[in-house]
C-alpha cells in the first residue's frame, strides 16, 4: 500500500513538472514573436496601411483625348511594303490611333507608315492641363506647331492610290505632327480618307483643314472612332467604303 502511494506521488510530481515546462516554452515563444514584430522597420509596418489609404490615381488627361506619349511600335516611321496600293499613315499619341490603323491595314492588306516626331513628346510635354507644357505652348502659339519628323516621305509613294491618314484630336483639330507629313507630300491623284480617335471630341473640321493644307488629292469625309473601338466596328466601316470592290 505504501509503495502504491509512493508511486502515485511520483507520477503526480512528474505530471506537474511537465506541465510547468510546457507553459514556460509557450511563454518564451510568444515573447520571441513580439520581439521580432517590434524590430521591423517602420516602412514594413506601415506599407500595407499606406497602400490601402492612398487615393486612386486619376486617369491621365493625356491618356484620354489630349495627346500622350507615342507607343513603342511608333518610335520609328516605317513603311511595310506588301505591293498594296493602299497606305495607312498615322500619328498615334496614346496608341489608340495606332490600333485603329492596324485594324484598317489588316482589313485591306495595306501598308503602314508611322508619323514620328524627331523630338518625341514626353508625358510632361503632353499635359494639356499645364499651360506651360509643350503642347499648351504650341497650341497658344501656332508658329510653334511645325514639328520636325524622323521621316516625312514614304518609299514608293507614287504607287499608292488610296491613303488613310489617322491622328488624335488636339483642341478640336488634327494633332499637328500630322500637318508636317501632309504639307511634305503631293496627294495628286490619290483618294485620301482621314480618321481620328478621341475620348469624346468629334472629327470636326480636322479633315477639311488637312485637305486645305495639302491642296491636292480627293479628300473624302473622315471618320471618328472612340478610344476603345472594336476591330469589328472598324472593319465594318472599311468594308462600307467599297475599296476592295
Amino acid at each position: 500500500m505504501k509503495r502504491a502511494k509512493k508511486a502515485l506521488s511520483l507520477l503526480l510530481a512528474g505530471t506537474m513538472m511537465f506541465a510547468l515546462a510546457a507553459c514556460g516554452q509557450s511563454s518564451s515563444s510568444s515573447t520571441a514573436s513580439s520581439s521580432t514584430a517590434a524590430s521591423q522597420p517602420a516602412e514594413s509596418q506601415t506599407a500595407s496601411a499606406s497602400a490601402s489609404s492612398a487615393p486612386s490615381q486619376p486617369e491621365s488627361a493625356a491618356a484620354s483625348e489630349a495627346p500622350a506619349s507615342a507607343s513603342a511600335a511608333s518610335e520609328a516611321a516605317s513603311s511595310e511594303g506588301t505591293g498594296s496600293n493602299v497606305l495607312v499613315v498615322y500619328y498615334s499619341a496614346t496608341g489608340n490611333t495606332e490600333t485603329v490603323a492596324g485594324y484598317i491595314a489588316n482589313a485591306l492588306g495595306a501598308d503602314t507608315f508611322a508619323i514620328t516626331p524627331a523630338e518625341p513628346y514626353s508625358s510632361d510635354d503632353l499635359n494639356w492641363t499645364n499651360e506651360d507644357s509643350r503642347v499648351s505652348r504650341e497650341y497658344a502659339d501656332p508658329s510653334l506647331r511645325t514639328v520636325e519628323l524622323t521621316a516625312d516621305t514614304v518609299e514608293n509613294w507614287d504607287s499608292y492610290d488610296t491613303v488613310f491618314i489617322g491622328y488624335p484630336i488636339w483642341w478640336g483639330i488634327a494633332a499637328w505632327p500630322t500637318d508636317s507629313f501632309v504639307s511634305a507630300n503631293d496627294f495628286t491623284g490619290k483618294t485620301v480618307i482621314p480618321f481620328t480617335t478621341s475620348a469624346s471630341s468629334p472629327l470636326g473640321q480636322s479633315g477639311e483643314l488637312l485637305a486645305e493644307l495639302a491642296g491636292t488629292g480627293d479628300w473624302l469625309e473622315g471618320q471618328r472612332f472612340s478610344s476603345g473601338v472594336s476591330e469589328a466596328d472598324v472593319v465594318e466601316w472599311v468594308n462600307g467604303l467599297g475599296l476592295s470592290e
